[in-house]
C-alpha cells in the first residue's frame, strides 16, 4: 500500500528514532508476573517488575476481585461523579486513608491522571511549581499544564532548592508555592532527603507534593513509603502514591486532609472527566493494602529487603536504598545491547535510555521481588561480573 503523506511522516520519524537507537517495542508476556515469566515463548527471570512485593498473582487479590465480580459485575459504567462511584471504590480510599495515616484520600485509574488532575487543580497561572531535576514524566507534565512558573533544582539539590525558595518568596510574594518531589526516585533506586525538604517548605510557608509510587510497599513498617517511616505524613499536604506497582493491583491516589479530597472531586478534571475504574480492579486494591499492613505483608518486606541486600551486592552496589538498582550504560545502543545479552542468558532487565533519561546516560534498571529465589540473584551477579569481565579485557 502506497504511503500517504501522513503515512510518510510517521515512517520519517520512525527511521529517525531507529537510527538514534531508540525504538521501542510491545514484548507481551505469555505467563502471569512472577519473578520467572515466558515471552516468546522462552522462560526467563524477570528482574524488570515493579511487584516488589509479589502481590500481582496474589490469589488473595484474584478473589477479593472475583467476589466483587459476582456481587456487582465488571465496569462502572459511568464517571465518578454521574452514577460510577460504587462501593468499592468507598471501601478503597477509606482503606487508602488508613494506609497512609490521613483523614481522607481519592482514587485515580492511574498514577499519570492523578498527578495531572491534581497538580493543575492546586497551582496555575502565576504559582509558583519548584521541583526535582528528576521527577517522573507525569510530575513534568501536570507542572506545564498547570500554567504556573516552573523552577527545576538539580537533583536531591537542598542548597538550590532554599535558593529557588527564597527566590520565590522575594519575587512572587503572594504566590502559592509547590514543591514537587518522589520518595525513591524510578530510574536511579535513591530517596530524596525527605525530612530537610519538609523542615524548607515549612520554613518558606511552600507546600509539599510527594509521589511516593516506589516506597509505598517497600518502606515503613506498614509498606505505607517513606513518610510513613520517617513519621512525616502529617506534615505533607499532598501525598501521591500507586496502586499497581508494589500493591499488585491497578490505579493511584491522592492522600491528605478531607479538604483536598473535596476540591479535587470538584477540581481535578481527569478525576472528573474519566469512567470510574472496574469495581473488581478497586476491590483487588483493597485487599493489596489489607495485606501490606498484616504479617503477611512484614513477612514479605522482610524477604524483599533480604534479596535487596543481595542484589546489590551481586551488583557490586553497596547501600542500598530500595529495590531499583541501576547501572550506568551511557550510550544508548550499547544499553540496548547489554540488555539483549543479559536476555540471551535469561535474565529479563531494561535498557532505560532517552526521553526516560537524559541523552547518553542509558542503563539497565534492575528491579527485584520478595519473590525471587536466592539461587536466581546468584546466577544474575554471576553473568553481570563475567558481562563486566569481558567488557574490561575489551577496552585493554
Amino acid at each position: 500500500m502506497r504511503a500517504n503523506g501522513f503515512d510518510a511522516f510517521l515512517l520519517g520519524a520512525l527511521e529517525e528514532i531507529e537510527l538514534a537507537g531508540l525504538t521501542r517495542r510491545l514484548s507481551p508476556l505469555e505467563s502471569p508476573q512472577l519473578p520467572s515469566v515466558t515471552r516468546g515463548n522462552v522462560r526467563v527471570v524477570n528482574f524488570s517488575s515493579n511487584d516488589y512485593l509479589g502481590l500481582a498473582a496474589h490469589p488473595a487479590l484474584r478473589d477479593a476481585a472475583m467476589l466483587e465480580w459476582e456481587r456487582g459485575g465488571f465496569g462502572a459504567g459511568s464517571s465518578r461523579l454521574i452514577c460510577g462511584t460504587l462501593a468499592a471504590h468507598e471501601e478503597l480510599e477509606a482503606a487508602i486513608a488508613g494506609f497512609k495515616r490521613t483523614p481522607a484520600a481519592l482514587s485515580f485509574g492511574s498514577g499519570y491522571a492523578a498527578a495531572m488532575g491534581s497538580i493543575p487543580a492546586i497551582c496555575g497561572k502565576g504559582d509558583v511549581i519548584i521541583m526535582d531535576k528528576l521527577s517522573h514524566a507525569c510530575l513534568i507534565d501536570a507542572a506545564r499544564l498547570s500554567g504556573a512558573i516552573l523552577r527545576i533544582f538539580p537533583h536531591n539539590d537542598l542548597d538550590k532548592l532554599e535558593s529557588h525558595l527564597n527566590w520565590s518568596s522575594r519575587k512572587h510574594p503572594h504566590a502559592r508555592v509547590l514543591i514537587v518531589v518522589e520518595s525513591v526516585y524510578s530510574m536511579d533506586g535513591d530517596l530524596a532527603p525527605l525530612r530537610e525538604i519538609v523542615n524548607l517548605k515549612e520554613r518558606f510557608g511552600a507546600w509539599l507534593f510527594l509521589d511516593e509510587a516506589h516506597s509505598v510497599g517497600v518502606l515503613g513498617p506498614g509498606g505505607g513509603g517513606l513518610a510513613e517511616q520517617l513519621g512525616l505524613g502529617d506534615r505533607i499536604e499532598v501525598q501521591m502514591g500507586t496502586l499497581g506497582k508494589a500493591l499488585g493491583a491497578h490505579g493511584a491516589y491522592i492522600a491528605g486532609s478531607r479538604t483536598l479530597r473535596d476540591y479535587l472531586i470538584n477540581r481535578a478534571r481527569s478525576f472528573i472527566f474519566s469512567t470510574a475504574p472496574p469495581a473488581p480492579v478497586a476491590a483487588a486494591a483493597t485487599k493489596a493494602i489489607a495485606i501490606s499492613c498484616s504479617p503477611e505483608g512484614s513477612r514479605l518486606r522482610e524477604l524483599l529487603w533480604s534479596n535487596i541486600r543481595n542484589l546489590a551486592a551481586a551488583l557490586e552496589c553497596p547501600n542500598p536504598e530500595s529495590a531499583i538498582v541501576r547501572q550506568i550504560i551511557g550510550p544508548e545502543r550499547e544499553a540496548t545491547l547489554a540488555s539483549s545479552t543479559l536476555l540471551s542468558q535469561g535474565f529479563l532487565v531494561p535498557a532505560i535510555r532517552f526521553p526516560t533519561v537524559a541523552r547518553g546516560a542509558a542503563r539497565l534498571r534492575y528491579t527485584v521481588t520478595a519473590g525471587h529465589r536466592a539461587d536466581e540473584i546468584e546466577a544474575l551477579g554471576e553473568v553481570f561480573r563475567n558481562l563486566r569481565s569481558t567488557d574490561s579485557g575489551s577496552s585493554d
